[in-house]
């Protein structure tokens, strides 16, 4: 196995699977609110929400579990807190050990980012990034290098309406899917890593009778990201979700094919919903 090229471990990549996940759950069209209207009403997301997703590893036809990435949501007076960690399990970190974290304060009246911080270790590699965000005067302060001490300053423009790599997952949440059909796509936006991604993603349609092990059997809506082609994703593959067609939109499974193997992260546990979760 040559994962160790590709700085890929399994927490991570649940982190930015499910994060492109969210950001299915509400698709829009062009010109909708996503768009055009940087705020947007909580109805979706409890204020003690956690979940946590196991993620697995195709190796040779044989699923492997690698480890776990955790989300928690903290409401306070005018901000949520999210909060995500991922680790390798203790037998995977001989292979390739990861601890990750981010975190995200969200504005509660836009649903928009105030500040956003990552600190990554995978194997050998470091990272830190944070960001301040001044929506009003569309620019970003951004310390990214090795570790804090380390980085570096620099001032980004961003566009109206720019999120962060979790924010951008509860703000889509909150948007209202009813009224679009199989085939609509997502326009939006995020700033990562001193880059800002445009992302689109394709609802698949309504799927019925869906299990999930030791969770129950739910109603599903199918979303498919145009995935970023480089290190992790090649050229042409496609990414599978499916999540719950309930008012707390949670995504249950996400399938990806990687440059080296394939991955699934599966939803499995959850608390602190805003609504009730029932399956069939």
């Amino acid at each position: 196995m040559e994962m160790k090229k590709y700085n890929i471990t399994y927490p991570a990549l649940i982190i930015g699977i499910v994060a492109v996940w969210w950001l299915a759950s509400a698709w829009v069209m062009p010109g909708s609110i996503a768009e055009e209207e940087c705020f947007i009403e909580n109805t979706a997301m409890g204020g003690t929400e956690r979940l946590v997703y196991k993620a697995y590893y195709n190796w040779e036809f044989v699923w492997v579990p690698a480890g776990e990435a955790e989300f928690i949501v903290r409401e306070n007076k005018d901000t949520y807190e999210v909060t995500v960690t991922g680790k390798t399990y203790k037998g995977y970190d001989a292979f390739f050990r990861v601890r990750d974290y981010f975190h995200s304060v969200i504005d509660k009246k836009t649903m928009y980012p105030r500040t956003f911080v990552r600190k990554v270790e995978e194997g050998n590699y470091r990272r830190y990034d944070s960001l301040a965000f001044d929506q009003n005067k569309l620019m970003a302060i951004s310390y990214n290098g090795p570790d804090k001490s380390t980085a570096k300053r620099k001032v980004i423009p961003i566009n109206n309406c720019t999120h962060d790599l979790l924010s951008v997952l509860y703000f889509m949440r909150n948007i209202n899917v009813n009224k679009h059909k199989p085939g609509d796509m997502i326009p939006t936006k995020i700033l990562f890593d001193e880059t800002i991604y445009p992302i689109k993603v394709r609802y698949a349609g309504k799927y019925d009778g869906f299990d999930i092990k030791d969770l129950g059997t739910f109603n599903t809506l199918k979303v498919i990201p145009d995935l970023v082609t480089g290190n992790v994703f090649k050229d042409g593959n496609r990414m599978n979700v499916w999540v719950t067609n309930d008012e707390n939109k949670l995504p249950l499974l996400i399938e990806s094919p990687l440059s080296v193997g394939s991955a699934k992260a599966v939803l499995k546990s959850y608390s602190g919903l805003k609504h009730p979760f029932l399956s069939q």
